[in-house]
């Protein structure tokens, strides 16, 4: 099995905060992410995946965003199977100290 790649939540704060232009996608459920989401990231439900690949670019790289890490190392598992970039934020939202935009 190839390794996923991971990106800690304090590397990840210091991409954003230097500015770097990143492709996040938080696979988080509704209810999930309207308590707040990483400023910037796009929404995509672990579920709804399969069926929005065409949104996806095999171009870019995509890091992946859940609420501790377990969704989204299965979701880039899956994707990287199927050719895509993908990197998996380690330790999810519950390990996240940056800005959060809420969606109430």
């Amino acid at each position: 099995m190839e390794e996923i790649k991971s990106i800690n939540t304090e590397e990840l704060k210091k991409k954003l905060d230097n500015g770097d232009k990143l492709e996040l996608i938080d696979v988080r459920e509704d209810e999930e992410v309207a308590y707040g989401m990483i400023p910037g990231a796009k929404h995509m439900k672990m579920s709804d995946i399969p069926n929005r690949l065409n949104e996806l670019d095999k171009g870019k790289e995509y890091i992946f965003i859940c609420r501790s890490g377990g969704r989204s190392f299965n979701v880039c598992h899956y994707l990287q199977q199927q050719g895509y970039k993908v990197t998996n934020m380690e330790g999810g939202m519950l390990e996240w100290g940056g800005d959060v935009e809420v969606n109430l």
